[in-house]
């Protein structure tokens, strides 16, 4: 089905997005993933050509244009290209951490911190989960009491995306330890800070090339003028970001759903087992044609959700909708695409075979499905 999503401005945004990744991130995808992490340069890069920061103010040296459609167009070309992984960082910096530095600064902090963000000198991350929680953030232990014109931070934060290349870590922590919800608070911690030390790279099942670590904090000096926002508002502030956060999710979803889908009926056209191609066998028809028509359907729903967002109107529950709903398909897709694969699919050397292992997680981070079915029951008023 066409989609009427993007106009004459995306796609030449995306001409060049393309011909961005093709040159300066295709070529270097084996090394990165064996590296376990990208190179600080490739956010740098990517400032000078203007994908980071699009929605920065231009007084601050952003893009000027608070249009998410360019922040999707930028998450599916990365997906297309094979740069899941590596784009990961990127679309974190851009769509989950950036809404909190553009709503909550002060025009202090944000002369401070905007112009690194938009350029890619200064790379970001947001640190929720704890070792000891998973989704239920206000049983977090991560502390910081005020000492005067600062906080001490003590505790730990696990499977930080961007944890070991950030500089700005949005750090979840209870300001007031006696309350649950109430009590939390968001401070920055900024890369240097005596105390604030980062663990292991973590070696994960899939986005091999995307670095998250552990980090710990023990008496960091964190100042008074790194709280974002109001004290005691961190999970308000988390709550109205998550519906954006999720709705990226849902979109490199069905993006990487999409691009495993076309691998396939692109190798079961020339694959051949018993004398004809693999795709001309009607139990192949039917699983492309089922496939294809989910991907068509669950994009125009994120497509709508995107609308959704840049008219100030995505609600929480709608998604969290697309986010499970999105997240499941893209592991039946790619599942039933490996299949069509026969042991190839299992070979490392497909990129169907990279895509199975990275979409496993889609369904955990940004809220569990379980977690995003809870947010859709509790609207319908149960």
């Amino acid at each position: 089905m066409q989609r009427d999503l993007y106009e004459a401005d995306h796609e030449a945004f995306r001409e060049s997005v393309r011909a961005f990744l093709d040159k300066e991130v295709v070529p270097h995808l084996e090394q990165w993933e064996q590296a376990g992490i990208v190179p600080r340069e490739l956010f740098e890069t990517a400032g000078r050509n203007g994908f980071l920061g699009m929605a920065v103010p231009e007084e601050y040296g952003g893009g000027g244009v608070p249009d998410f459609r360019f922040n999707a167009v930028l998450g599916e070309e990365a997906i297309r290209c094979g740069a899941t992984a590596a784009g990961l960082g990127i679309t974190l910096h851009n769509d989950i951490a950036m809404p909190y530095f553009l709503e909550y600064c002060t025009e202090e902090q944000k002369q401070r911190w905007l112009p690194g963000i938009a350029s890619g000198k200064l790379i970001t991350a947001i640190a929720m989960t704890e070792p000891a929680i998973g989704s239920d953030l206000a049983s977090m232990a991560t502390t910081a009491i005020r000492d005067g014109d600062h906080y001490l931070v003590n505790g730990s934060k696990t499977f930080i995306t961007n944890g070991i290349n950030a500089d700005l870590v949005i750090t979840a922590v209870k300001t007031d330890p006696t309350q649950k919800h109430k009590g939390m608070s968001l401070l920055v911690l900024e890369r240097g800070m005596a105390g604030f030390d980062r663990g292991r790279n973590l070696d994960k099942l899939g986005f091999h090339a995307q670095d998250t670590a552990e980090l710990s904090f023990t008496d960091v000096r964190v100042p008074v003028a790194n709280l974002l926002g109001e004290e005691g508002k961190g999970f308000t502030y988390l709550v109205m970001n998550l519906p954006q956060e999720r709705l990226s999710i849902a979109l490199a979803a069905v993006a990487s759903a999409r691009t495993a889908f076309d691998q396939t009926l692109g190798y079961v056209k020339e694959r051949k087992a018993f004398g004809q191609a693999v795709g001309s066998f009607q139990n192949s028809r039917f699983v492309l044609a089922e496939i294809a028509t989910e991907i068509d359907i669950a994009q125009n729903y994120v497509d709508r959700g995107v609308r959704l967002l840049n008219a100030g109107e995505l609600s929480a529950a709608d998604a969290s909708a697309a986010k499970w709903w999105c997240t499941e398909l893209q592991g039946r897709v790619i599942d039933r695409c490996l299949q069509l694969h026969g042991g190839y699919g299992y070979m490392s050397e497909y990129p169907i075979s990279k895509a199975y292992a990275d979409a496993r997680i889609t369904r955990i981070y940004g809220g569990t499905t379980e977690i995003m079915k809870e947010v859709v029951g509790r609207s319908l008023g149960l």
